[in-house]
């Protein structure tokens, strides 16, 4: 895997804590936080190059977390307005690696980092496409 171009890809994704992702005393549950990272990642290829996950998955192209690392540092509460920002970090010829900043306002309440895997329907390793990476 190597680094990406200093044009790193990034995107921010902001939302609302709901109270289906909380514990009885409102907080956050940890389980939550890999849910929101998928969102991370699935906005930010949507925005970068124009694709939806859907549309890879029907060219039978799929990505499995490999790897999923995450510190938390403050938890989040219902309600919250949090914000996360989402960096494509490294492209492979069949692994792909993020890097993760939840924020509320300018409190970092976690930074994570997931590898996944491309793979085809049988979950054999697969190239992943090309228009992941044009550079």
């Amino acid at each position: 895997m190597g680094p990406m171009p200093e044009n790193n890809r990034q995107g921010v994704v902001n939302f609302r804590v709901r109270y289906c992702e909380c514990d009885p005393m409102g907080v956050a549950h940890h389980a939550s936080h890999p849910i929101w990272l998928e969102m991370g990642r699935t906005e930010l290829l949507r925005e970068t190059v124009n694709r939806s996950y859907r549309e890879m998955e029907e060219e039978g192209v799929f990505l499995v977390v490999a790897r999923l690392d995450i510190q938390y540092r403050q938890p989040a509460r219902y309600d919250d307005e949090l914000q996360l920002e989402t960096r494509l970090t490294e492209v492979g010829r069949a692994k792909i690696r993020h890097e993760y900043t939840l924020r509320r306002g300018t409190t970092v309440l976690a930074t994570g980092s997931t590898t996944l895997a491309s793979v085809d329907s049988s979950g054999s390793i697969k190239p992943i496409p090309s228009w992941i990476n044009p550079d």
